[in-house]
């Protein structure tokens, strides 16, 4: 069993900046892609960012240039550093863990944080 915790959400201004993190009960980084997804009201949840366990990431096109993902492995933690908000990117975002072991899918979700961008 894997716990995810996130971090870091919050009110900001358009244009502002913040950084998520997300801290896992195990070192599960080698094994795991690791990815902040996100959920407006009314929508569906989408994947905004994704880091492999080989380092490769990936981001929506919504989000490319503005949004980092990264992780260090010593703390156990993913960060995604969001820098040139927008109003549209108001939502709670969730950290996640895929994995695959022994065969068996295994996937784990944080609790989720509330990330609103309003003046």
């Amino acid at each position: 069993q894997v716990q995810l915790v996130e971090s870091g959400g919050g009110l900001v201004q358009p244009g502002g900046s913040l950084r998520l993190s997300c801290a896992a009960s195990r070192n599960i980084f080698s094994i795991a892609n690791m990815g902040w997804y996100r959920q407006a009201p009314g929508k569906e949840r989408e994947l905004v960012a994704l880091i492999t366990s080989g380092g490769s990431t990936n981001y929506a096109d919504s989000v490319k240039g503005r949004f980092t993902i990264s992780r260090d492995n010593a703390k156990n933690t993913v960060y995604l550093q969001m820098n040139s908000l927008k109003p549209e990117d108001t939502a709670v975002y969730y950290c996640n863990a895929h994995m695959i072991i022994l065969s068996t899918q295994r996937e784990y979700w944080g609790q989720g944080t509330q990330v609103t961008v309003s003046s």
